[in-house]
């Protein structure tokens, strides 16, 4: 019988498709996320590793598994897992594109809309200070219709944030390396523009982008210092696309309004700064954080197993 480790609890489905298919199911029942020792530990025997993003998969924990199939992460990135290592003993490593694609553009413009409307920030008055009373000047924030909105990133992601952002009134321009053909651009209703021009002209940047070792740091000091001083910067794409300690002496000294952060730079770890700062929402890494959306992911990780299990091709290997 064919073993699989699951690095961490997944949903139910995950699991009733595995047993269901008569494989002999194991899982991580630990508080918190599995450390690298116990992760050593558990896969020595596995015939498939199932994982999440938050877990880094490298060399030493791929030669303690001889026996490896398939590595199956569940998440949409896989930046977590040493691919070439994994392509070179011959393990495909698949993701779960593309299901999670309208919770995080949901989560995206929602963080936009709480930004503008001080919405964490009213939640924390009324909690803590209480309600003085309606005035015409008090607690003013701003309308996101007619505001430009740049996405940096138009994968699935990115463009379902600018068809919602259009949904809303917004103007959507965007950057990515390889530009939309004219008639889609049309059919979307979005601009190209360069990175250097949607930093300088946007009300609203969103990064919707994968990590690569071209994006580290893109957005620095000499970025934000461009941005206008009433912009506001988004990130649920990967926490890394951001000088976090760049963009928190900017927050301090007034060269940008506001940051919604649902990813870190060091994850899980957020620096203290940010949390003093009233114009900052932070979420713990929510974007696909949605039962619809988990379950999908579930079904293609469990799926894929099921499938080289009985001798045939994963579905999204991303190191082919």
């Amino acid at each position: 019988m064919s073993k699989v480790y699951l690095s961490a609890k997944l949903p139910e489905v995950a699991t009733k498709t595995l047993t269901d298919a008569g494989l002999d199911v194991s899982v991580f029942a630990g508080d918190g996320l599995i450390s690298h020792e116990e992760l050593l530990k558990n896969v020595t025997d596995a015939d498939f590793l199932i994982t999440p993003l938050s877990t880094k998969v490298d060399k030493a924990i791929i030669d303690a598994a001889p026996k490896l199939k398939l590595i199956a992460n569940f998440g949409a990135g896989f930046n977590n897992i040493d691919t070439a290592y994994a392509k070179e003993k011959g393990i495909p490593v698949t993701n779960t594109p593309a299901v999670s694609t309208n919770a995080v553009a949901e989560v995206t413009i929602g963080l936009i809309l709480a930004l503008s409307h001080r919405i964490v920030e009213g939640d924390q008055k009324m909690r803590h200070e209480g309600f003085p009373g309606w005035a015409p000047l008090y607690f003013l924030g701003h309308e996101i219709a007619g505001k430009t909105l740049g996405v940096v990133g138009l994968g699935n992601i990115g463009s379902d944030v600018a068809r919602k952002a259009n949904a809303l009134g917004m103007n959507v321009q965007y950057y990515k390396p390889n530009r939309l053909s004219d008639p889609e651009e049309r059919s979307m209703k979005v601009k190209y523009v360069s990175l250097d021009e949607l930093i300088k002209t946007s009300d609203y940047i969103s990064i919707n982008a994968p990590q690569t070792a071209d994006n580290h740091h893109q957005f620095d000091a000499d970025a934000f210092k461009a941005m206008k001083s009433t912009a506001s910067i988004i990130n649920v794409g990967r926490g890394p696309i951001i000088d976090e300690a760049a963009l928190l002496d900017a927050l301090k000294a007034g060269e940008i309004a506001g940051a919604a952060l649902d990813v870190y730079e060091k994850e899980p770890e957020v620096d203290d700064g940010f949390k003093t700062l009233k114009n900052v929402i932070l979420t713990p890494h929510v974007g696909n954080a949605t039962v619809e959306a988990r379950d999908a992911m579930a079904n293609i990780v469990a799926g894929n197993v099921v499938l080289v299990n009985k001798g045939e091709a994963a579905k999204f290997i991303v190191n082919k």
